[in-house]
């Protein structure tokens, strides 16, 4: 009887792990099924549009100029970027724009060029599929491109036509005929079309001839490089100070607050129970709305500006440290503190020289980590606040042109990261170790 039952009992183990083994990858398959079609993922693939994301990731790391021919004035205008500090001053041009009679040739490289024709049109010679020509005729562009079968790279319509290509890119509209060229690099970073500086090396500024008459190579150089008008560095490094001082104010602040109203809430220091129980619940509320939620409450309530966003940090991060310091105050060691009562020391310096030594490293080591953290979320808070990094990002990207301007913000932001987090660990050094 009893083998009978242990072979039963074996048996039914068999039977479980059996089931066990069999039935977790069919309910990871459900899943997996389930959301294939949740998320509507053929639907995804079917919307996406790889010459788009292509032509974004080319924005990144390169920049255009803009060669734009206004189809009402018949004037030819060359702007990096097509911003006006980026212009080409009139009567001057890059090589590979040169005048063709009454057309402007624009040269792609590799033996190909686009025309750009008096008449409100252009021409262009596509390798492997042939001429194409597009003009202005009153109101109505026209082409010699078939109504369908065109390939992917080319879009028309009553109001555009398009032409994307890796050499270059055409558009033709009522208003102006736009030819864009691609080049690697980040161009007028240090210095702009209209500074003496421009075109000139490292070498030439520190040790040639004095460039600007009116200044030293060095200072003229600094200032340019410094007030440029396209990237904005003074504008940025501000920024940047702003979106660490927004972390740097709500992390502390809420440290501050956060110390004092955990004696309140911890077991062992506050002995009547309705007042840890309150406490607690207000540590709960403030922690439990999310940091974002009292970033668009209070710029509602206080208008935007940084100090907002450091508010909205200091109120989530305040119910954060009050329940970690709460529950690292409770598990101090009564006896350190008897002994420094012992000395006849008063209830302020019993915690001071009882308590505050046993919680300092926790304290600091939590600080140090929020401070971290909070120097990546002072950037989202400061795209909402108006404020900060955050704001320069956000209307980066809204501009949907100067994508390069948002690789730079995000590098700089990565690299601010980088030095908090290099910071606060020399810091945990120093004040929890002593080394």
């Amino acid at each position: 009887m009893a083998d009978a039952a242990l072979y039963a009992s074996a048996d039914r183990l068999f039977t479980r792990k059996k089931l066990l083994s069999f039935g977790l990858p069919a309910l990871v398959l459900v899943y997996l099924v389930y959301v294939f079609f949740a998320f509507d993922l053929p639907g995804l693939a079917e919307r996406a549009r790889m010459d788009n994301a292509q032509t974004l990731l080319s924005d990144t790391w390169s920049y255009k100029t803009h060669v734009t021919r206004d189809n009402r004035s018949g004037g030819i205008d060359i702007a990096i970027e097509g911003e006006r500090k980026g212009a080409y001053a009139e009567g001057t041009s890059p090589d590979w724009v040169t005048p063709e009679g009454e057309a402007t040739r624009v040269d792609l490289g590799e033996g190909q060029h686009i025309l750009l024709l008096p008449e409100n049109g252009f021409v262009w010679d596509v390798p492997g599929y042939g001429v194409i020509e597009g003009r202005l005729d009153g109101r109505s562009l026209v082409t010699n491109l078939p109504e369908t079968g065109l390939p992917e790279w080319i879009s028309a319509s009553s109001s555009r036509v398009q032409i994307t290509r890796p050499e270059a890119r055409v558009a033709l509209t009522r208003a102006k005929t736009e030819v864009f060229r691609y080049f690697p690099g980040w161009e007028l970073f240090f210095f702009t079309l209209d500074s003496p500086y421009h075109g000139h090396g490292l070498t030439e500024i520190l040790f040639g001839d004095q460039i600007d008459p009116a200044r030293g190579n060095l200072a003229g150089a600094w200032d340019d490089f410094w007030q440029n008008g396209m990237w904005r560095h003074a504008d940025v490094a501000w920024a940047l100070f702003e979106t660490l001082l927004m972390a740097f104010l709500g992390t502390m602040g809420a440290a501050i607050v956060a110390l004092p109203l955990a004696f309140l809430s911890a077991r062992n220091f506050a002995p009547l129970g309705a007042l840890r129980f309150a406490t607690r619940r207000v540590f709960d509320f403030l922690r439990g709305v999310d940091g974002l939620i009292w970033t668009i409450v209070l710029s509602r309530a206080f208008g935007p500006g940084p100090l907002t966003g450091a508010l909205a940090m200091l109120i989530t991060d305040t119910g954060s440290f009050g329940k970690l310091f709460s529950e690292a105050l409770e598990n101090v060691d009564g006896r350190q503190i008897e002994g420094v009562a012992s000395t006849g020391a008063k209830p302020l310096q019993r915690y001071r020289f009882g308590v505050i030594p046993q919680v300092m490293p926790v304290l600091i080591s939590q600080v140090l980590y929020f401070l971290e953290s909070n120097t990546r979320s002072a950037t989202i808070i400061g795209a909402i606040t108006g404020g900060g990094i955050g704001l320069l990002l956000t209307q980066a990207m809204i501009t949907q042109k100067d994508w390069e301007e948002v690789t730079y913000y995000i590098l700089l932001v990565v690299l601010m990261v980088m030095a908090m987090d290099s910071l606060s660990g020399w810091l945990r050094r120093k004040l929890i170790r002593g080394s």
